[in-house]
């Protein structure tokens, strides 16, 4: 029997815990598969995806920097890919290069299921109106919150990121608005980073008071502990890294490919683990 091939594409990958989360999902249902990490040269993201698909891979996750690269390469779209502007799984299917997101469901599924919090007819907060922040609007949105409210450090940035998602917040009666940091005046039930600040150890600049005591603060980041998530501690918030979400999004990958639904609950406490 010819074991499938999947692969992680990046720049860099090394650190990449992808291979370890898809043979763990595979384990569980007795599967035997391949998944590797790939490098590719900043310049060379098409050139590897044609070597990975004369290799006989069926599919592959794809990192930074490649995402918007593998939006551009895709033959068909899913509509959460589509409303992301960006694709982080692949499936080769026969001449067609099918492409998906899963960022945007990872991140719901932990906060529903792993951080026991409803998202509907709440107030949501998301820092930043980049790719990360783009890539969660629409699940967000699906879950019919009260109001979601994108902030960034640019007011123009925030609205023409907003404005992509207009029609589909009216459409699920949700309230959008955009501020910027700075001008954040109220308190939300869930608030979600998703900028890069943690990176570079930076703190938002926004005031404290849109931490209430029973709000959820999400950081997208995982594996340290983000000045995000410290004002957030330090106001009595709730506080969560990113790792749910990149086990989460990595099941919805796993079941795209292979039509079960891994349990995420052990892998993600293999990773707690000191």
């Amino acid at each position: 029997m010819t074991v499938e091939k999947y692969a992680v594409i990046g720049h860099p990958i090394e650190h990449s815990k992808s291979p370890l989360i898809h043979q763990a999902f595979a384990q569980q249902f007795n599967q035997s598969i391949v998944y590797d990490k790939v490098l590719a040269p900043l310049d060379g993201f098409a050139a590897t995806l044609t070597r990975l698909r004369a290799e006989g891979y069926v599919g592959a996750n794809v990192t930074v920097p490649f995402k918007f690269e593998a939006f551009d390469a895709c033959h068909e779209l899913s509509a959460r890919a589509q409303a992301a502007g960006a694709v982080n799984t692949l499936s080769f299917k026969a001449a067609q290069l099918l492409g998906d997101n899963t960022d945007g469901c990872g991140l719901v599924n932990d906060i529903l299921k792993h951080q026991q919090t409803s998202l509907a007819g709440k107030k949501i907060l998301l820092l930043g109106a980049g790719g990360a922040a783009q890539g969660v609007m629409l699940p967000l949105l699906e879950q019919q919150p009260l109001q979601l409210t994108v902030a960034n450090r640019s007011l123009d940035k925030a609205q023409v990121m907003a404005g992509r998602f207009a029609a589909q917040a009216a459409s699920k009666q949700v309230v959008l608005q955009v501020q910027t940091f700075a001008d954040l005046a109220q308190g939300y039930d869930v608030v979600i980073n998703a900028t890069s600040a943690g990176l570079t150890e930076s703190a938002l600049q926004m005031p404290a008071l849109v931490f209430q005591q029973n709000t959820l603060a999400y950081d997208m980041m995982y594996g340290r502990d983000t000045p995000f998530m410290q004002q957030a501690r330090a106001a009595g918030a709730r506080v969560a890294d990113g790792l749910g979400m990149l086990v989460e999004q990595a099941a919805e990958a796993f079941y795209l490919w292979h039509g079960v639904r891994p349990d995420t609950a052990p892998v993600i406490q293999s990773f707690r683990q000191p």
